[in-house]
């Protein structure tokens, strides 16, 4: 008996933990990335992992689970890419009545949260001014924490790569090859064909990438943000920090990095950003107000994070009715998630039993049904 065979299409932290553990499974699996390993959406991440303000409950579970997952594969594998820091939040004005529901809440639901005073605050993160807390209160959450997504691509796409997987890099798919009603494979801009028994769509943001055709497409309402780096000196930070002015974390390279929750300004997918544009100043100015010692950074890069959120910002995980050989794995939270997705994808594909847990977030409520059956023969 031939073993399956799959194609990835995406070398993201989705589409590096499904082709690890569908390698693991003993499948035939290549990688198609349309550029450099981990270079996509997961580069341009807050990378923040948490189930911290995800409704519903079926979709905070999921997070749940995936914050448990980073915690098995690290030690599996001995990355060195999970940071279970702990978040600090706090919020001001009417926002705090949300930040209080919401924390109480999570409590309800069972996930770890607390209350703590501003001055455990401070001790937690030293560097921060208290001041800029005020009288607001603080929500500590233990369980959370943050990735280095390029050690994370790159450890399971060597852990693949050393099971048989083939990672083909800087190579676009340009459209998907048909036999009938069934995906029997892709080609690239190369003018190469490949073949396999499913093709599974990890192209984050560019899930709805007009050379897919419509019916395989994942409509997508992407968010823009500015992910900045400062290098801080003197400045000590172990936590997540979710500010009413930004979010604020370590990073693998000593740096700090900062994000703005919301979208900044006009910024699009077509901005061109650079360490010297105003809003990166801007950005750092407001986190000098959580970390004082920034006042006077300046940015070392900057990044614009365009965040792959499906249409109805829930995941689209599993295949499509009346299409065979094809199945999604798309999704907002892809971080927090994807060493789960990656155990669950597999075990669907390779076992042929569909998991209950991922019943609410099939891509079918989001692909019209007369568009599924376009190369029915």
């Amino acid at each position: 008996m031939s073993r399956q065979s799959f194609i990835v299409i995406g070398a993201g932290v989705v589409g590096a933990s499904i082709a690890f553990r569908l390698a693991q499974g003993g499948a035939k699996v290549t990688v198609i990335e349309a550029g450099d390993i981990g270079g996509g959406t997961s580069s341009t991440s807050f990378a923040w992992v948490n189930a911290h303000d995800k409704s519903p409950r079926a979709y905070h579970d999921l997070n749940v689970a995936g914050m448990g997952a980073h915690r098995r594969l690290a030690e599996e594998l001995d990355g060195d890419w999970y940071h279970e820091s702990g978040c600090l939040e706090w919020r001001e004005g009417r926002d705090q009545e949300a930040h209080i529901t919401n924390v109480e809440r999570l409590q309800g639901w069972g996930y770890k949260a607390r209350w703590i005073s501003a001055d455990q605050a401070l001790s937690l993160a030293p560097s921060i001014d208290t001041g800029t807390i005020g009288e607001a209160p603080v929500a500590f959450f233990p369980e959370e924490g943050w990735v280095n997504t390029d050690s994370y691509v790159r450890g399971l796409l060597a852990a693949a790569s050393a099971l048989g997987t083939t990672v083909v890099t800087n190579t676009r798919v340009s459209g998907v090859e048909w036999a009938g009603q069934k995906v029997v494979g892709v080609r690239t801009e190369t003018g190469t064909s490949y073949r396999a028994d499913t093709v599974v769509n990890c192209m984050g943001r560019w899930a709805d990438d007009p050379v897919l055709p419509e019916e395989l497409r994942v409509p997508m309402n992407p968010s823009y943000g500015l992910l900045v780096y400062v290098h801080a000196p003197g400045s000590y930070l172990d936590h997540v920090l979710f500010t009413p002015r930004c979010h604020i974390r370590p990073d693998a390279s000593g740096r700090l990095l900062i994000c703005k929750n919301d979208a900044i300004h006009a910024l699009g997918p077509t901005s061109i950003v650079d360490p010297a544009m105003p809003e990166a100043n801007a950005l750092i100015q407001e986190a000098s107000r959580v970390i004082p010692a920034l006042t006077s950074m300046k940015a070392s890069d900057v990044k614009l994070g365009i965040r792959a959120i499906p249409a109805d910002g829930l995941p689209a995980v599993g295949p499509i009715s009346e299409i065979d050989g094809y199945y999604i794995s798309v999704m907002h939270s892809g971080v927090t998630l994807a060493p789960l997705i990656g155990s669950m994808v597999a075990a669907e594909l390779l076992e042929e039993r569909p998991d209950a847990a991922l019943a609410p977030f099939r891509p079918n409520r989001l692909v019209p049904r007369q568009n599924r059956s376009m190369h029915a023969q």
